[in-house]
C-alpha cells in the first residue's frame, strides 16, 4: 500500500503510448477517475507519429524502462538496482530463472523491480500475456510485489505462443483477466490446473464519448448524394479481412447496387489492398482513408451508413479477440455487419443486435451488406430495432467505470484459488452469451 493506504498499480506495456491501444487508455481514465493511483512502465519506446487527445487526461507518471546496449550500461543498471537491499535478494533468489529467459527481458525485470519501489508501486498488472508480462512476473517476483495481466488474443492464439510459459504465468498471477467469454472457456480448457484466478472483465467505453446517433440510409451525407455509405476500421493487416469488404462491393456493384467503403487504418497490406482496388477498377467506390484517431473514428461512424468487421483467423493462428472499434460502431448507433471469430458473436447476434456472418464468406458478406443497407420502411424500423438493442448491450456490459470497479476490486482482493466466488460468476456470464 501506499503511504495513503491505497494499491498503486503499475501498468507494465510493451509500448506505450500505442495508437492502435485506445483500450488501454479508457481503462486507466476510468482508474484514474475512481481515485486509484497508477504509475505506467513502457518497456520499448513508441513508435507512433500520431496520438489520441484521451492522451493529455492521463495524469500517472510514464516511466520509460531503458535497454542497456554495451555491457558498461548493463553494469550501472545492475549496480542501481543492487542499491536496494530488497532488490538485491530478490536478484540473488531469481537469478537462475533469470539467466533462462532473454537479456532484455532480464535487464528490464530488475530496472523494473528497482522502478516499482521507487514509485510505491504495490502491485504490476501488464496489458497482453506476451513481453510485458513476462517482465512485469519476473520484476514481481525480485521486488515481491504480485502481479496481474489481460490476456487478449494475438497473446494467447498466435502459433508462436509457449504453451507452457503461458500456463506458468496464468499459474503463478495474483489473478488474470481475459476479455470475452470465448478467450476465458477456451483458457480454461486449455490450462484448467493454471487458471483458477482467471476472471472475466470486459474492455470498457467511455459511453459519453460515443453518443447514441442512430441514422437511416436517407441520412447520408451530401458527398454520397444517397449512396449507402460503408466504413472498416482497423490495422491494415490478415485477421482484419478487408480484401473481403472490396469483394463484396465489387459484387454489389456488379448487381448493380451502388455503394462506396471507406476503410480506415494503416499496416502492411496497404498497398496490396490498394492494388486489389485498381484490379477490381473501384477507385470511385473504395477508398483507403489512412490512419485516424479515435475521435476521428468516431465522427466517421456517425456519417456512415453500415460499419463491416469481415474477421478472419490468419494463418499463424492470429485472430481478433473483441476489437473496440466494434463496439464503439455499437455505441453509435450504426448498423454492423460482422464476422464469427473468437468472441464476435457473443455482441453481433444476427436478428438482435447486427448481422453476423460465417468467417470468409464473402456472399454471407455481400448479402447481409445487402440487407442493412435497404431503405424500405420495413427496413429501417428493424434497423433501429438492431442498433437500440446494440447500444443496450454495450451500455450494460461494456461502460468503463464497470471495468474499473471490477478491477480494482480484484486488486485488493486476496488470492483464493480454492474458493473463487467470481469464477461461477463468469460462468454464467459466458454461458448466456
Amino acid at each position: 500500500m501506499s503511504a495513503e493506504g491505497q494499491p498503486v498499480v503499475g501498468y507494465v506495456l510493451k509500448m506505450y503510448p500505442r495508437f492502435s491501444e485506445t483500450f488501454i487508455v479508457s481503462e486507466i481514465l476510468a482508474r484514474e477517475a475512481q481515485g486509484e493511483r497508477i504509475v505506467i512502465f513502457s518497456l520499448r519506446p513508441s513508435t507512433d507519429t500520431r496520438f489520441h487527445p484521451e492522451l493529455a487526461r492521463v495524469k500517472a507518471p510514464v516511466v520509460h524502462v531503458s535497454r542497456p546496449n554495451t555491457a558498461n550500461r548493463f553494469w550501472q543498471h545492475l549496480s542501481l538496482s543492487g542499491e536496494d537491499p530488497l532488490v538485491m535478494a530478490g536478484l540473488r533468489d531469481c537469478l537462475p530463472e533469470l539467466l533462462r529467459h532473454s537479456p532484455d527481458d532480464a535487464v528490464q525485470a530488475v530496472s523494473l523491480a528497482r522502478l516499482a519501489r521507487e514509485h510505491g508501486v504495490t502491485h504490476l498488472h501488464a496489458h497482453f500475456a506476451s513481453v510485458a508480462t513476462t517482465v512485469a512476473r519476473l520484476a514481481g517476483r525480485i521486488a515481491g510485489l504480485p502481479y496481474s495481466f489481460t490476456a487478449h488474443a494475438k497473446d494467447i492464439f498466435h502459433e508462436d505462443v509457449d504453451q507452457l510459459e503461458l500456463e506458468q504465468k496464468f499459474a503463478e498471477a495474483h489473478h488474470s483477466i481475459t476479455i470475452s467469454g470465448y478467450n476465458l472457456a477456451d483458457l480454461r480448457r486449455r490450462f484448467p490446473a493454471a487458471t483458477s484466478c482467471l476472471k472475466l472483465v470486459r474492455n470498457g467505453l467511455e459511453m459519453e464519448r460515443f453518443p447514441y446517433a442512430p441514422r437511416s440510409s436517407a441520412a447520408a451525407g451530401p458527398a454520397s448524394a444517397g449512396t449507402p455509405r460503408l466504413l472498416a476500421v482497423g490495422r491494415l493487416v490478415e485477421k482484419k479481412g478487408f480484401h473481403l469488404v472490396i469483394d463484396a462491393v465489387a459484387r454489389l456493384r456488379d448487381a448493380g447496387v451502388a455503394v462506396k467503403a471507406d476503410i480506415a487504418g494503416d499496416g502492411p497490406l496497404a498497398a496490396d489492398l490498394q492494388r486489389q482496388i485498381d484490379r477490381l477498377e473501384l477507385q470511385e467506390e473504395v477508398r483507403l482513408l489512412g490512419p485516424r484517431t479515435q475521435a476521428e473514428i468516431r465522427d466517421l461512424l456517425g456519417t456512415h451508413d453500415v460499419f463491416v468487421a469481415p474477421f478472419v483467423v490468419g494463418r499463424d493462428g492470429n485472430a481478433d479477440g473483441l476489437p473496440t472499434v466494434l463496439l464503439e460502431a455499437m455505441a453509435r448507433g450504426i448498423r454492423c455487419v460482422a464476422a464469427d471469430v473468437t468472441a464476435v458473436g457473443e455482441v453481433i447476434r444476427t436478428g438482435e443486435t447486427g448481422w453476423l456472418v460465417p468467417s470468409g464468406d464473402t456472399v454471407a458478406l455481400t448479402n447481409a451488406v445487402s440487407e442493412a443497407i435497404r431503405t424500405d420502411s420495413a427496413a429501417a424500423a428493424e434497423h433501429r430495432r438492431l442498433t437500440d438493442n446494440a447500444r443496450a448491450l454495450v451500455e450494460e456490459l461494456f461502460d468503463s467505470r464497470r471495468q474499473a470497479a471490477a478491477l480494482r476490486a480484484l486488486v485488493t482482493a486476496s488470492r483464493t484459488v480454492a474458493q473463487d466466488p467470481l469464477r461461477e460468476e463468469d460462468l454464467a456470464e459466458g454461458a448466456l452469451l
